[in-house]
């Protein structure tokens, strides 16, 4: 499916730096609960990522992370995920995040 040029920029995409992340053992999946800031204009949101196999909490906060920003909040167990953060799959299928390859400021946006 082929989309235009128009549609992609609906999909708000922003850096992000993860402020703080803990264990999320209420999750059915094996997840790492994040609040990751995105600048003044956004501010902190919440976000749940089954990101285990690679990332502990304690060497999340501070990174710089990707994440779709203006989905609807969804519900995972007792969490309300604010954003969707962003990774791809490994060899094995487990997820690696996604962010910019130098520091960047928090907020921009994708394009």
């Amino acid at each position: 499916m082929t989309i235009g040029f128009d549609d992609f920029m609906k999909v708000d995409i922003r850096v992000g730096r993860i402020t703080r992340a803990e264990p999320f053992p209420e999750a059915r999946k094996p997840a790492i609960k994040l609040w990751i800031d995105f600048g003044p204009e956004l501010g902190e949101k919440k976000s749940s990522a089954q990101i285990t196999r690679h990332y502990t909490p304690e060497g999340l906060v501070g990174r710089q992370v990707l994440a779709v920003v203006n989905f609807p909040p969804r519900q995972i167990g007792p969490l309300m995920s604010e954003v969707l953060t962003l990774g791809v799959p490994d060899a094995d299928g487990e997820v690696v995040l996604i962010g910019p390859g130098h520091e960047v400021p928090t907020g921009g946006r994708l394009y």
